[in-house]
């Protein structure tokens, strides 16, 4: 084997250790690898803000949530025919190497790896056959790598579907609470008009359980976070910011509330926001992003459903500082997914008037 054959095998050895470190760091790792160090990862998020771009003024949005939901699924399957084919270029430029082990020759790199394809998907035409022992080690290792792909993101595929119907019974129920899309306020509305504030301390017991599991899932599978809910005006992000208004307004205003419950769940969903925006390289500035107009406009309406309120000068100082906590980076989330706007997160502006 010459320099020149020597070199070929190690760029195809190198090929095929990008790719298994890509499967096994994005479908194994059950924790965040940095997506810079991911082909799969960064190719995701240039193709979201591609395909985003293409279809965000879509009408009417029943159509685009329809268009946009269809890019999770898509780049889950496109990355299973990303790692094959690197698989087939990778063990391609090993047969080409050890073309004299193989019968017939191959008279070109396709030809090479045209043979290294159906060793990976081990289909075995028997037209070329490895006669060396390099080359049939090889060609074992081809298809023992190509099966283990194909089942690999399988298995995850299930995974990832069970998660997502977990993260979306959540978001179910809630739109009963909160409306939609899902709003803090509307969900302390409602409790009170329907003579079930009390239970409000439970359901924040229900929320940072869900917190919980979507922050373990979301970031140890990153494109769960590209799923959309299959319901129009209802998502994830939307449901978390929901949460935390919720949380927020009782800490700072309500005093009819026990805010134990209420404490932990902003803990763990801000603990959400940060670790996704973080990931994901959106995390923003400290910042309310509510005006205090619309903070004594929402103080109204729980005065008039009859929660007891703390002093509005005193409530507002302390519901700025622990929105502040959160709302920027969870308002770049919403526009980076392009969420259908709810109250106090999300961008209106490029987004159609919605159809009840």
């Amino acid at each position: 084997m010459d320099f020149g054959q020597v070199l070929v095998l190690a760029a195809g050895a190198a090929v095929i250790l990008v790719v298994l470190f890509d499967l096994v760091a994005s479908m194994l790792v059950p924790r965040p690898v940095p997506g810079r160090f991911l082909l799969s990862a960064l190719v995701r998020r240039l193709a979201w803000t591609r395909w985003k771009k293409l279809y965000l003024s879509m009408q009417p949005p029943e159509r685009r949530e329809i268009i946009l939901g269809f890019f999770a699924p898509l780049s889950v399957v496109g990355s299973l025919f990303t790692w094959l084919a690197g698989l087939v270029l990778g063990y391609g430029l090993i047969f080409w190497s050890l073309r004299g082990q193989l019968h017939p020759q191959p008279a070109n790199l396709f030809v090479a790896s045209y043979y290294a394809g159906t060793s990976v998907l081990t289909i075995g035409y028997g037209d070329i056959v490895a006669t060396g022992d390099a080359a049939r080690l090889v060609s074992l290792a081809a298809g023992a790598t190509g099966l283990a792909t194909v089942a690999v993101v399988l298995a995850f595929l299930f995974s990832v579907l069970n998660s997502y119907r977990e993260r979306e019974v959540f978001e179910i129920t809630l739109d009963a609470r909160a409306g939609s899309p899902p709003s803090g306020l509307v969900l302390l509305e409602t409790h009170a008009q329907l003579s079930i504030a009390d239970d409000l301390p439970r359901f924040f017991q229900d929320a940072q359980r869900w917190c919980a599991d979507v922050l373990e899932t979301h970031l140890a599978y990153p494109v769960l976070c590209y799923f959309r809910s299959a319901h129009i005006g209802m998502s994830w992000i939307a449901a978390l910011g929901a949460v935390l208004d919720a949380a927020t307004l009782v800490m700072s205003t309500i005093e009819s509330i026990p805010r134990g419950q209420a404490t932990i769940a902003h803990s763990v969903g801000e603990h959400l926001v940060y670790d996704v925006a973080h990931y994901f390289d959106l995390l923003g500035a400290e910042s309310t992003l509510v005006e205090e107009r619309e903070f004594l406009a929402a103080r109204e309406r729980l005065a008039a459903v009859g929660y007891r309120l703390r002093p509005p000068a005193e409530a507002w100082q302390t519901f700025s500082r622990l929105r502040a906590q959160y709302a920027s980076s969870l308002n770049n989330l919403a526009r980076h997914w392009a969420i259908e706007p709810a109250q106090w997160i999300g961008d209106r502006s490029p987004l159609g008037a919605r159809k009840d």
